[in-house]
């Protein structure tokens, strides 16, 4: 009689946690450095968030991101200008901050995808593609219809007060995102399993 072990569910290594952990924390900090600005401050919060997925790939790199909110709304101060709690998330700028999951799972999976063969002259390329795409068909929609729904305004009219002003400094926010991950993976070719 034959015994064969049953497969075992993937579970992450110890240090896949340490990833995901070190990214919070840098999605935190980056959290931090922000302006003012109407009712959405500038932050470096899509920096974060692009980092862990372009570095970590779509799970751990949602992990890591799932995890900075999870603390947030457990009350560490974390947030934008130290701010902390549910009443963040469910407020203005709580559209925003949902959607760093999926974005990071999208950015992620380009991410995945453009380093299946290594690294190469277009990979810049795939990954600025990818951040935009994940701004402008995830963050976008979601950050301004919740933000749009919170402050009772049009939907329109919340892209062009809103979110507006923030395209030129995330698509910069984007290339240096993009400049970062790849001279990590070029310093750590493996870290996403090529």
């Amino acid at each position: 009689m034959s015994t064969t072990a049953a497969p075992r569910a993937k579970s992450l290594a110890p240090a896949d946690l340490a990833y995901v952990a070190v990214f919070a924390a840098l999605l935190s900090a980056l959290s931090q450095v922000n302006v003012a600005f109407g009712p959405v401050p500038f932050t470096l919060q899509t920096l974060g968030v692009a980092l862990a997925a372009l570095v970590l790939g779509p799970w751990r790199g949602a992990a890591a991101v799932l995890l900075y909110l999870v603390v947030g709304a457990a009350g560490l101060p974390v947030f934008a200008g130290g701010k902390a709690g549910l009443g963040v998330m469910l407020g203005v700028t709580g559209g925003y901050l949902m959607s760093f999951v999926l974005s990071s799972i999208l950015v992620g999976f380009v991410a995945k995808w453009a380093l299946r063969k290594g690294l190469s002259a277009l990979t810049a390329g795939w990954f600025f593609l990818g951040c935009l795409a994940a701004r402008y068909l995830v963050i976008l929609p979601i950050g301004v219809g919740w933000a749009a729904n919170y402050l009772d305004k049009p939907f329109l009219e919340a892209v062009l007060t809103v979110d507006m002003p923030f395209w030129i400094w995330d698509a910069a926010k984007s290339l240096l995102a993009v400049l970062i991950a790849i001279a990590v993976h070029k310093a750590f070719p493996r870290l996403l399993g090529r």
